[in-house]
């Protein structure tokens, strides 16, 4: 074999190519959009740099008006306008003209399934339904219960009183042009006709009424459980048309080269929904959508979509880097520190439990609808309420999707049911009513669908996953905490599969939704290699500084180990580390639910744990975490290269959230959507010149992002479209190589990709007589300008940087 070095990056800009036609995705970048840090005009700034990297495409955050102050644009007030803070129509015009100059193109982030109505002044169409009632033009758009047994005498309950003293409150707001009825900073617009009396009679005549958010009242459907947020009617076509206006005339002026779409899940009917929007953007458009499946759960080939955004795809590339050894040592340690194991057995139970107080709780006004759909769609109104409630509460516990109306989910609906009856027979009558109503395919069998999926979401996303703590770094959306990992050989054939079935879906690592980022996430993956000493680690700060509850204390040293500074440095000295790691304290235990929440937030727990979370920073344990820290970090920036690189050259159009082309400790939002510093990630790219260390800079992970973008761009029918051979390795230590090639379909492979699992132990083994057999010709690591041949040790390969992209 051969060496030869030849490592200085490319940065040239591709020749000039306009059209969509002409620009393939072949990578997407993800930029959080908002008026005060990033906007149209600023994209076009970083346009140059994206193209640099190698990126194709940018992907947007939704670009439609939202609510004032809105940081993530999700909360819709006007679905018929580009926001003007973002730079208006002819901002997402000039920076549609920008990157199509460059070559690139746009990808847009659509909000089909709700718009926010938290201030009703901001949406004109709340505020006309408001006013007008169901005589609104507007009232159709929204899923609103206008009923007389409702439980608000056939008003719209809008939830907004925060105590019982409230209404006392409210008063006339004669200000402007209109009088209004105001409660504290919202205005609620009077029903002409009924404004001339005191407020408290003015509100009791009209088409709404204000009631506490603790009365389980609210007879619209929400998204999920959020109030702020009322779901519309997409399967309307007047609706449909005046929500998809802008994105007819993006795709009639080519502005945009695909769509992403926000929760299809709540929507009535997914598939119609998706045929439409397919019909709308056409053929060639790249469609996908954020469907969260199950462990296992496959998508349904039968929808008109290209693929997910990737959530999926995110649990292979971590999970085949955790290592199977350390599952009993972390499983017994949570045992001891947290009073449960966080095993299999307890997720299940959790789960389960945990579901049924969501829906007895938070959802209980989508309940109230479901039981009611039920009845009247069994015609059953006389059935006993109390019973068919538990039966229905029962198998939406059990139910182990989103929702189980999709095509290849036949039969599961029907298998939980034959479970929950085994379980119980005292539900056999009150399950008969809930399957004469789900066949007969009406209101309840959607409502059915859209609760389970909103009980799937609070149950499992946003209570379990902040209540488990053997390994956070499962506890991902998308992900399950209840399998320690995937094998090689599983990873392929999710791969494989992924390459043959869904060519052109989103793969990503971190988006504005996930809990830890890629880098924290990896990091905190390598406490699976170093168990035991984790284990003793945990044991003795408990016993030195002890937390207020074991399983607060286990879950938040696990994601403090995940974000501290590895080069050295207190993390007293961080700027903004300390108050980064407060906020994410009070979010995790208010989600967790256990000791406070959201609704009724427990002072006292909250402040020990804020007291014992400076003692751990100012503290002898704060030094010793920064010690293990520093001491694994290695490892930590080996898996982070790991699952980087076998994302941007794995089947599907890999996408790079914004910022993670270097090293990024980002926890769960808002922490995830921080300002990003573009200008020294561009001037990193450009200072680049040779192999770089795999140092606290992160250097080298822009090194490979670069690399492996650049690769795409060289040789694209390799990637998007084509061939995936598993690659395995021959010796002692054939286990710690994931490989896999890559090629033109019915072709010779072209692109090998190595990279290095379990490095923790090869410290002590080393790669010894491990080696790989290529292909015949010449290959060329792209990271370090080597050339390879015929049967190669992997401990040379390796010996600069821990993964490898060979190319003939």
């Amino acid at each position: 074999m051969t060496a030869r070095d030849s490592t200085e990056p490319r940065t040239d800009p591709l020749p000039l190519r306009r059209g969509r036609r002409d620009t393939p995705i072949r990578s997407t970048y993800r930029l959080q959009l908002r008026p005060d840090m990033l906007t149209f005009a600023d994209a076009t700034t970083i346009a140059e740099y994206l193209q640099q990297l190698g990126i194709s495409h940018l992907y947007l955050s939704p670009v439609l008006t939202a609510a004032r102050g809105s940081t993530h644009g999700y909360d819709v007030i006007d679905p018929g306008t580009v926001a003007p803070g973002l730079g208006g129509p002819t901002g997402l015009k000039a920076l549609s003209d920008q990157v199509r100059n460059r070559g690139m193109g746009l990808i847009i982030d659509l909000v089909p399934n709700h718009v926010a109505v938290a201030d009703p002044q901001q949406n004109p169409w709340w505020w006309d339904v408001l006013r007008h009632g169901k005589d609104s033009a507007f009232s159709r758009y929204f899923d609103i219960d206008w009923s007389k047994s409702n439980g608000a005498g056939g008003r719209l309950a809008l939830p907004v009183l925060r105590n019982e003293n409230d209404p006392a409150a409210l008063t006339v707001d004669r200000t402007g042009a209109e009088p209004m009825l105001a409660l504290r900073e919202l205005r609620f617009p009077i029903a002409p006709g009924t404004e001339g009396d005191n407020a408290l009679r003015i509100h009791d005549k009209q088409h709404y009424r204000l009631v506490s958010w603790k009365s389980g009242l609210c007879t619209y459907r929400r998204f999920f459980a959020i109030s702020d947020l009322a779901a519309i009617r997409q399967e309307d076509p007047e609706v449909f048309e005046v929500t998809h206006r802008e994105l007819a005339a993006w795709c009639e002026h080519d502005l945009i080269d695909g769509v992403r779409v926000d929760h299809p899940d709540g929507l009535t009917c997914p598939a119609d929904y998706l045929t439409r929007l397919r019909q709308l953007i056409g053929p060639k458009r790249l469609l996908v959508v954020e469907k969260i499946l199950a462990d296992r759960e496959p998508l349904d080939a039968t929808l008109p979509i290209d693929g997910t955004t990737g959530y999926e795809a995110l649990a292979d590339y971590g999970n085949v880097l955790i290592d199977p050894e350390g599952e009993q040592t972390l499983t017994d340690l949570s045992r001891r520190i947290a009073g449960h194991g966080s095993d299999r057995a307890w997720i299940g139970e959790t789960e389960h439990r945990i579901k049924r107080a969501v829906a007895e709780s938070i959802l209980a006004p989508e309940l109230r609808r479901l039981v009611a759909a039920i009845k009247q769609d069994a015609r059953a109104e006389s059935f006993d309420t109390l019973a068919l409630t538990n039966a229905t509460i029962e198998v939406l516990a059990f139910m182990p999707v989103y929702r189980g109306d999709y095509t290849p989910l036949a039969g599961m609906t029907a298998g939980v049911i034959a479970e929950v009856e085994k379980r119980n027979s005292e539900l056999t009558a009150p399950l008969a009513v809930l399957v004469t109503a789900l066949a007969a395919d009406a209101a309840a069998a959607v409502r059915f669908a859209q609760v389970c999926g909103a009980v799937t979401a609070k149950a499992v996303e946003d209570t379990m996953f902040y209540r488990a703590a053997r390994l956070v770094s499962l506890q991902e959306v998308g992900g399950n905490p209840a399998r320690f990992g995937h094998s090689v050989n599983e990873f392929h054939l999710a791969n494989s599969e992924r390459a043959q079935r869904w060519p052109a879906t989103l793969t990503t690592l971190s988006t504005h939704d996930t809990k830890r980022g890629e880098d924290v996430r990896a990091r905190i993956g390598v406490l699976s290699q170093a168990a035991s000493t984790w284990a003793k680690h945990v044991e003795t700060w408990q016993e030195s500084t002890p937390g207020p509850d074991g399983a607060t204390t286990l879950f938040l040293l696990q994601n403090m180990f995940g974000v501290w500074p590895a080069d050295g440095r207190p993390a007293a000295s961080v700027p903004g580390l300390r108050d980064r790691l407060h906020l994410f304290a009070e979010k995790a235990i208010r989600e967790a639910g256990t000791k406070s929440s959201w609704e009724e937030p427990g002072a006292e727990f909250e402040s020990a744990v804020h007291a014992w979370l400076d003692a751990v920073i100012d503290g002898p344990v704060g030094s010793e975490l920064g010690d293990l820290v520093h001491e694994l970090a290695p490892h930590a920036w080996s898996d982070s290269l790991a699952q980087k690189l076998l994302q941007l050259c794995g089947p599907g159009i890999p996408d790079i959230y914004q910022g993670c082309e270097l090293w990024e400790d980002s926890l769960v939002d808002p922490d995830n959507r921080r300002p990003v510093d573009f200008a020294t990630r561009a001037g990193q790219l450009q200072s680049l010149t040779g192999t770089p260390a795999l140092d606290t800079t992160g250097a080298a992970k822009m090194w490979v992002v670069a690399y492996a973008l650049w690769l795409r761009r060289e040789r694209p029918e390799c990637f998007v479209g084509g061939s995936y051979l598993p690659v395995f390795a021959e010796g002692t230590q054939a286990d710690r190589l994931v490989s896999y090639a890559r090629g033109r379909v019915g072709e010779q492979a072209e692109v090998i990709v190595a990279v290095t699992r379990h490095s923790v132990g090869l410290a002590e083994t080393e790669w010894g007589d491990t080696t790989i057999e290529l292909p015949d010709g010449e290959w060329t690591d792209r990271l370090t300008g080597r050339s390879w041949r015929g049967r190669i040790r992997l401990a040379a390969l390796f010996d600069r940087l821990p993964v490898a992209l060979l190319v003939r």
